[in-house]
């Protein structure tokens, strides 16, 4: 501080109010970070983001993990048998979380604050829990019939008792979405005669398990990922020729082609799809956008979204994996959409110090504005100006 005042920079007393803001801020884009070693990818995320759930891994193991703002990643506490974990789902008030753990055997699981309740299997065989109604009270996913060890079957959990969905006499059938009260239900089966073929479902009470009719996009492989909680939009994919397509399914409409890649999560009330291959966001307003490019000033140089997984119910949480630079690794991440700016120290290139390639950048931006203007716009006033180059001032040689 004394130097830059012996450079004659004077702080105005709203500086104080600027270093306040950015620090109450948000941050856009936070990194959820692994337990110990490896990688990391988040599947599911709650109503306000506090909570995301998915699993961190190496080449020996997965671990179900359960993150939060306050607390960070901690593990979801199993059974001794504990092998593999995957935390799938989580419901919008993040008290209730599904999935499985691999002991040489599959063994589905709904966790809470006060402990973790297996799910029993049809067989006792296999198992694995996928997705939860947002009202908590159906749970959807897989497990295999007595005597059957190559089949599986979509089940439904309702307080606890287990029963199947039916079955289109395919060998192999999942339950991958749900909605409230799990009137209607989602999926994909798999044939293999005459050739193998993955084809999205429907079903409810009245109508059963039936084929999904996506109209242009039935020929090839299909599946159904998740829908709303009122049941009236679904999404997942579909392949045309050799490429996979997103598709949003309306009773009304019929499947929508969102692009290339896979649709895998929707907002409550259907109005926004995220997915991947390469992952994007899709509104009706928007059409589709690439994650990479509509956020990618939040991003550090040679960092990269790769996967999103989930959106929150009011679409403006999504989660999944990217690759960070700084730490070299795959990591689980959580993005405010709502969000185009990410307030910051003044290290615009994010290497770690503010220096004079900090200072240069805000200075050739210095009377810009607009709403995406990236990192130069440090307190996000979508305006380079003076407020911004004195936190640079502010803040030079930190970290160097």
């Amino acid at each position: 501080m004394s130097t830059l005042r012996k450079m004659g920079v004077r702080f105005p007393l709203c500086l104080t109010t600027i270093f306040a803001t950015a620090l109450l801020n948000a941050q856009p884009l936070t990194w959820l970070g692994v337990y110990e070693r490896g990688d990391s990818v988040a599947y599911g995320v709650s109503l306000n983001g506090s909570v995301v759930v998915g699993s961190s891994f190496d080449f020996e193991q997965h671990f179900a993990f359960r993150w939060t703002a306050s607390n960070g990643m901690q593990l979801i506490n199993l059974s001794s048998r504990t092998g593999n974990t995957y935390a799938r789902a989580v419901t919008p008030d993040g008290t209730i979380i599904v999935g499985h753990d691999s002991y040489f055997t599959s063994y589905a699981f709904y966790w809470t604050p006060t402990g973790l309740v297996y799910l029993p299997e049809l067989g006792g065989w296999d198992s694995g829990a996928l997705a939860i109604s947002p009202d908590g009270s159906v749970i959807v996913g897989w497990s295999k019939p007595t005597g059957s060890p190559q089949v599986i079957r979509a089940v439904r959990w309702v307080n606890g008792n287990l029963s199947t969905l039916g079955t289109l006499g395919r060998p192999f059938e999942k339950a991958t979405g749900v909605s409230n009260n799990g009137a209607v239900i989602v999926g994909w089966t798999r044939e293999d005669s005459p050739d193998t073929r993955y084809r999205a479902f429907r079903w409810t009470a009245a109508s059963g398990m039936q084929d999904l009719d996506l109209g242009a996009l039935s020929a090839g492989n299909s599946a159904a990922y998740a829908i709303t909680p009122d049941g009236s939009v679904i999404v997942g994919y579909a392949s045309v020729g050799s490429g996979d397509r997103a598709f949003r399914w309306t009773q009304a409409t019929g499947a929508q082609d969102l692009g290339t890649g896979i649709a895998y999560a929707v907002s409550a009330d259907g109005s926004v799809v995220v997915g991947s291959d390469p992952p994007f966001r899709w509104t009706a307003e928007t059409g589709r956008q690439e994650l990479n490019t509509l956020y990618g000033h939040l991003l550090s140089s040679g960092s990269y979204f790769d996967e999103a997984y989930g959106v929150s119910p009011d679409g403006r949480y999504i989660v999944g994996k990217g690759y960070r630079w700084e730490t070299n690794r795959f990591e689980a991440f959580l993005l405010d959409s709502f969000a185009t700016c990410a307030t910051h120290d003044g290290d615009v290139d994010q290497n770690g110090c503010v220096d004079d390639a900090d200072l240069l950048a805000v200075l050739f931006a210095f009377g810009s504005t607009g709403t995406n203007l990236g990192r130069v716009d440090i307190n996000c006033d979508e305006s380079v100006d003076d407020a911004d180059l004195l936190i640079v001032l502010f803040n030079f040689g930190s970290g160097c």
